[in-house]
């Protein structure tokens, strides 16, 4: 069944009023009346819904669903900008393996720079995907998409986060194989946690000493170095696999 996010409050009656959302519904999928959808609100709850009226775009809410797909921890994902559309990507992905949040920061070796005006078109672009993204895996909740335009912004968000874990891959290269296990095994529900990640150069020695004065530790991902698009991929599954499918 077709599911919807939809802003606002839940309420006994409700109209669609985002165009992309009612082009998709009306015109793709060509909801006539008495059909049936998925619609999730603010709060995170997957209500069952009716087309009460097409030309009005109005549904009927008919009961709440009990279904809750989001993991037990919210993890944000932090990456270096990188190249080409490598953001687009992981903006799917992300979403699909369970993230709260999707981040992208300037690195010190990171390729591309990207001023204000740039910054909030691909924000807009990224959070569309994630919308779509969340849609198709029907998760509770559309991940947040930041993109900071100094490495000072993002530095000041990390004091939220009650763990943060720094990808590295010298410490990969080290044989490191224990730090992710280890933390992981001692997640408790509800705590956000943060992976950062670097560009395809990796991060740079002062950035990892910025990042650890925060707080954070670093893990290594296994004995194989991976792109920079893959190994958030990485983090989420083995956060999935150590909370979810034990």
């Amino acid at each position: 069944m077709q599911q919807y996010f939809v802003k606002g409050e839940a309420k006994s009656s409700v109209i669609i009023e985002d165009k992309d959302t009612v082009k998709h519904m009306f015109q793709v999928m060509r909801l006539a009346k008495d059909d049936q959808v998925i619609l999730v609100f603010d709060d995170g709850i997957k209500r069952l819904a009716r087309v009460a009226d097409e030309n009005d775009h109005r549904f009927e809410l008919i009961k709440a669903l009990p279904d809750q797909v989001e993991l037990p921890v919210n993890v944000a994902i932090a990456c270096g900008f990188p190249k080409g559309d490598k953001l687009e990507f992981l903006a799917q992905k992300t979403t699909e393996l369970g993230a709260s949040q999707l981040w992208g920061f300037p690195a010190d070796w990171s390729v591309v720079k990207w001023d204000g005006k740039k910054i909030t078109k691909k924000v807009e672009k990224l959070q569309k995907i994630a919308l779509g993204a969340a849609e198709q895996s029907k998760r509770n909740q559309v991940p947040e998409v930041n993109l900071f335009a100094s490495k000072a912004e993002f530095l000041a968000m990390l004091d939220q986060f009650d763990t943060i874990l720094i990808a590295y891959e010298e410490s990969a290269k080290t044989g490191e194989r224990t730090a992710l296990v280890e933390v992981l095994s001692r997640l408790t529900s509800g705590e956000k946690i943060l992976f950062i990640f670097g560009p395809e150069g990796g991060l740079s020695p002062n950035e990892v000493a910025q990042f650890e004065a925060k707080g954070a530790c670093k893990v290594g991902l296994g004995p194989r170095i991976m792109r920079a698009e893959t190994a958030p991929l990485y983090a989420l599954s083995a956060t999935s696999f150590a909370l979810e499918m034990q």
